[in-house]
């Protein structure tokens, strides 16, 4: 694998928001052989390695200003940058508008914007010819009720660009409309399609799917947002994971031609005639959750070393031979009282038969901060087993005996 050094690089700056160890980034970058610097959140400073050159941490690492501002900062007192690598989703809008500014190589804004706008996407994927629900974006009451007059009111309506299934909402008829903040930010409408949904994790390496593993949800994003459990399990018959790569790679090419870490989600139709897929949306980057874990831990193979290393430019290795591998999954349990909340009691699931192989359950006093995602949650639980009902069986036993409990606390100056 070749070094940094071989590349030339003097100055690289790393966007971070996770506290827990979802990116390695000492072991991706030798941060001897140049200066390192990061820009980050207050809660993923602690994930930071020791040998970075400088932290910025900003209050809000979304605002562009801020976000602006440190990196010109950091210019200013490390040298120009090579690079600035982001991970993370939510942040590759602002940083692919700075790559632009400073000259930078890196994903561009209207890649991000493909990978972002769920409606741009959507055109991408129906202009290709793929299959699709209807959709259309919406922008008051009166686009639904166009909307629903072809497709029926069984419909969803989610933000344009978001993740995590924050926003929405299902909407079964037009007094369900009341529900929908038109005001507050870009909407879409679709037709809810009712087959099961899965995501697919891997790269693309800008014509076809390098490393690839689908998983079924046991329960959903959208579950979780309304107060249940969510998780998965990976799909482990080769016929069906070949089917499911095939459409995966399909939806790729119809979006970039560029080498993208990708987290798709799709719809999956099983009949006597075979499988099929239809497209949900894709991100470009490595699924969130205790997927980065599961594939380091079970499968050997680092999503998000393969993810940085694109942004460095350097080679990646080769995929993986899925006959030779467990099965994995994960769940993760939503905070039990409204955030910030601190922990009365939780119970470790580790050690029991069947149960999880690892675990992030809270200790008794500790405050879970207001953040969104999957990171900071009631407890969080990884499995791994010989197949899928293996994996199945751990999963329901340590969703039926986990407990949890916490108080909420008032925000400090509230």
């Amino acid at each position: 694998m070749s070094t940094t050094a071989d590349h030339g690089l003097s100055h690289v700056i790393v966007m971070n928001r996770w506290q827990d160890r979802y990116a390695d980034y000492a072991a991706y970058l030798d941060h001897t052989s140049c200066a390192v610097t990061y820009v980050t959140s207050p809660l993923g400073r602690g994930a930071v390695p020791a040998g970075a050159a400088e932290v910025v941490t900003l209050d809000d690492i979304e605002d562009p200003a801020q976000l602006r501002a440190a990196v010109l900062g950091l210019a200013e007192r490390h040298g120009a940058p090579d690079l600035l690598i982001t991970l993370k989703e939510e942040d590759l809008e602002n940083a692919a508008a700075l790559r632009v500014e400073l000259g930078l190589p890196g994903m561009r804004p209207e890649t991000a914007e493909t990978f972002r706008d769920k409606v741009v996407m959507g055109e991408r994927i129906a202009a290709a010819g793929l299959p699709i629900p209807a959709f259309a974006p919406l922008t008051g009451p009166a686009d639904a009720h166009a909307f629903a007059a072809v497709h029926g009111w069984d419909l969803i309506v989610k933000p344009r660009s978001g993740s995590g299934s924050a926003g929405v909402l299902a909407v079964t008829g037009p007094e369900d409309l009341v529900l929908v903040d038109f005001d507050r930010t870009d909407l879409m409408v679709q037709a809810r399609n009712p087959h099961p949904i899965l995501h697919v994790d891997g790269v693309f390496d800008g014509t076809g799917l390098l490393v690839w593993r689908a998983s079924r949800y046991v329960r959903t994003c959208l579950d979780f947002a309304h107060g249940s459990y969510y998780g998965s399990i990976e799909e482990a018959d080769p016929e069906l994971h070949r089917v499911i790569g095939e459409y995966a790679e399909g939806f790729l090419r119809a979006l970039t031609d560029e080498a993208t870490p990708f987290h798709l989600e799709v719809f999956l139709e099983e009949g006597p005639d075979g499988a099929s897929c239809s497209f949900l949306e894709v991100g470009a980057r490595v699924g969130g959750a205790e997927t980065p874990f599961l594939w380091r831990e079970v499968h050997d193979w680092d999503l998000m070393e393969a993810a940085f290393h694109l942004q460095l430019g350097q080679p990646l290795r080769d995929g993986i031979d899925w006959d030779t591998q467990e099965v994995a999954g994960f769940i993760v349990i939503p905070a039990p009282a409204e955030r910030p909340c601190r922990f009365t009691r939780a119970t470790p699931m580790t050690g029991r038969t069947p149960g999880p192989y690892a675990e992030w359950v809270p200790e008794a006093g500790y405050v879970l901060p207001p953040a969104h995602g999957y990171e900071h949650v009631g407890g969080r639980f990884r499995f791994r087993g010989p197949d899928a009902a293996a994996v199945q069986r751990a999963v329901d036993a340590t969703a039926r005996d986990y407990r949890v409990a916490a108080d909420h606390v008032q925000p400090a100056g509230v």
